[in-house]
């Protein structure tokens, strides 16, 4: 891969639903790239379209125009898929609640045929260690397990393959704000130890400050400022901007670099 090459580059990206009175423009123009092994936050509040933004970067949306690119090469166009993987908001509703735990975070080494039998299990023990689990829990089912712990399953499953970029759709707002903290601890981590590049969705400032290398704000679909995080918090220009540093101020006056101290 070129090194002048964005990992993930998304060129004027337009989506519309179909309308049952008149057209949902849920993104609306939207170019944006990450460099490998850096984290980017798209942040905004509720319905700016930057959940819609990562199920397209996912296939999960089809794109009404533009482009979105992975490594200089169009989605659309023999990706391997294995190389981008996510997680989701919910927790509870992104795992098979019939399923024991081992099964879910193997299940897509078994799907790509990567490990079978006493190789699939020994991974699947990594795996669930390498979240903070034990290995009994993988004989357990989803319901066993509190928010936090499904989060830490729903990580694992999606490392399982070793992909280059994670894309994070909210991935603490469900939990307790308790909880929070511990799971952008493990997602730091790991990003660390994996050498991962992140695209990551929040509604919360503070949380990207501490998380993420550089920022873009959506506002009704747009992005309306851009920058690194300190170059955004320490000089918001956009008003949706200034009204999430408000919401957060409390905690962006922390001076700490842990994560944990944004909650």
């Amino acid at each position: 891969m070129d090194k002048n090459i964005p990992l993930l580059e998304i060129r004027d990206l337009k989506i519309t639903f179909p309308p049952k009175k008149s057209p949902v423009f849920a993104v609306r123009g939207v170019s944006v790239s990450i460099e490998k092994s850096t984290t980017l936050g798209i942040v905004g509040q509720s319905g700016s379209g930057k959940s819609t933004l990562a199920r397209a970067v996912m296939q999960l949306v089809q794109p009404t125009s533009g482009d979105i690119l992975f490594s200089g090469i169009s989605l659309g166009k023999q990706l391997d898929k294995k190389r981008i993987q996510m997680v989701f908001q919910d927790p509870g509703g992104s795992l098979n609640p019939y399923a024991k735990v081992s099964s879910i975070v193997s299940e897509p080494l078994l799907v790509h045929n990567i490990a079978r039998g006493k190789e699939l299990r020994k991974r699947a023990i990594t795996l669930l260690k390498q979240v903070g689990l034990q290995e009994s829990d993988g004989e357990k089912y989803p319901h066993e397990f509190s928010g936090g712990q499904k989060q830490r399953i729903a990580i694992a499953r999606a490392i399982a393959l070793q992909p280059e970029l994670l894309v994070c759709d909210e991935p603490t707002s469900a939990l307790d704000v308790s909880v929070q903290a511990k799971i952008l601890n493990l997602l730091s981590d790991l990003r660390d130890e994996l050498g991962l590049t992140v695209l990551f969705i929040s509604h919360d400032l503070a949380v990207v400050h501490h998380f993420c290398d550089r920022v873009a704000v959506m506002h009704e679909g747009k992005i309306v400022e851009q920058g690194t995080v300190e170059e955004v918090i320490h000089s918001p220009k956009h008003k949706t901007t200034q009204e999430l540093m408000a919401a957060c101020q409390g905690r962006l006056l922390n001076n700490s670099d842990s994560p944990s101290c944004m909650l």
